[in-house]
């Protein structure tokens, strides 16, 4: 009796043995498992290096935190989480000083690496830049460099990190202008009407995109680019109420727009209401406006002195050979040129000139004195020709 006693409690104690062995190993299995999936929840997901080679353009909008825009990164194959990026985020004292406006980065970076890609000015793509008295066309100016015009300036900014291959060129740009329908580029409809009237010349669209920065998207096409700014332009013009403006002074917009781009192509600094005066002056009397910035805006080359020849020239916008604006403005007017136009100075001046190389610039009511003053401007070389 007392050796099966024995042997059933040793039977007994390896059972509980085994089954402790057991709940440890379990316990053990849990405990690793617990840690590891700790550990991954608390390391995000994340790329290594700075890139796979392959490009995206990025757009940073005005007010965009890590939060927004991270979900688009990781959208775009650039990063592989979003919470990795909001840790290198936060773990980069400068991420908050990252600026509006589009950056070429690359797919697969790390999350530190991407947030790195988008503090560098080497990645930021350049800001179109235009600024008032801007024109569609290159200028060349006779004996001094070419100006750029929008079309090339645009051109220019829409080039991606790969150099021409992504860029939209300048003669799109002006196929586009001359061609595409007003009304699907978002030209206003206070300008419909003018602008359809001059269908097939790239001109046609001057003055509608106003002067300031723009962010160019790369992988926008020629049209989209341009429609982009129209649209822009012309909201702005609306929301600050150009039609009343214009109605205020006996204009249209368009009118407006084009008396201003006459201000801006004439007045030196400083004078810009002195020659608005002038503008509504001739118009009342009337008298034709013989600004040789119109007869300039036909020729393919200008200078500030104009020829008889020029000035008999019959164009659209050469106000020595016919009454009152132009047909279209000449150039891409200011806001500074547009009030000026909306609140001129007083005076009754019909005529001005320049008449010295320092920009000074005379007004007078009769065309007596007028002659004086041209007489001065020769004299001090203003006036010479370079052709």
């Amino acid at each position: 009796m007392t050796t099966r006693r024995t042997t059933r409690s040793r039977t007994t104690g390896l059972a509980v043995f085994v089954t402790s062995l057991l709940l440890i190993v379990g316990a053990v299995a849990y405990i690793g498992y617990a840690l590891t999936s700790s550990s991954s929840e608390a390391v995000p997901s994340d790329f290594e290096g700075t890139g796979n080679g392959v490009e995206k353009v990025v757009r940073v909008q005005e007010g965009d935190s890590m939060s927004a825009l991270g979900p688009r990164l990781e959208e775009d194959g650039i990063i592989m989480s979003t919470a990795a990026f909001e840790t290198a985020a936060m773990n980069n004292p400068n991420s908050g000083a990252i600026q509006p406006g589009f950056y070429r980065l690359q797919e697969e970076m790390s999350a530190k690496s991407a947030v790195e890609a988008l503090l560098s000015p080497d990645n930021k793509i350049d800001l179109l830049d235009i600024p008032g008295g801007a024109t569609l066309n290159d200028v060349v100016v006779v004996g001094g460099d070419t100006r750029l015009g929008i079309y090339s300036q645009v051109a220019e900014a829409s080039c991606g990190h790969n150099g021409e291959t992504t860029c939209v060129s300048k003669e799109e740009l002006e196929n586009v202008g001359a061609n595409a329908d007003p009304g699907a580029l978002g030209v206003p409809e206070w300008a419909l009407a003018q602008v359809s009237a001059h269908a097939g010349d790239p001109k046609r669209l001057e003055g509608l995109i106003a002067p300031g920065q723009y962010v160019v998207d790369p992988e926008m096409s020629a049209q989209d680019i341009l429609t982009d700014l129209i649209t822009r332009t012309a909201n702005k013009y609306n929301e600050t109420g150009i039609v009343e403006r214009s109605s205020a002074i006996g204009l249209s917009p368009y009118e407006l727009l084009t008396a201003a781009s006459l201000v801006e192509r004439e007045a030196p600094a400083g004078e810009f209401d002195k020659v608005a005066r002038v503008i509504l002056n001739r118009l009342a009397e009337p008298m034709r406006l013989e600004f040789d910035s119109t007869v300039n805006y036909g020729l393919e080359d200008v200078e500030i002195a104009t020829t008889d020849e020029d000035r008999a020239r019959v164009t659209p916008w050469n106000t020595y050979a016919m009454d009152g604006l132009p047909a279209t403005p000449i150039s891409s007017p200011s806001e500074t040129a547009i009030t000026s136009m909306e609140n001129p100075a007083e005076g009754n001046w019909l005529f001005f000139v320049t008449i010295s190389q320092d920009g000074t610039t005379v007004f007078n009511d009769t065309y007596e004195q007028h002659l004086v003053d041209v007489e001065r401007a020769q004299q001090s070389g203003v006036l010479d020709s370079n052709r």
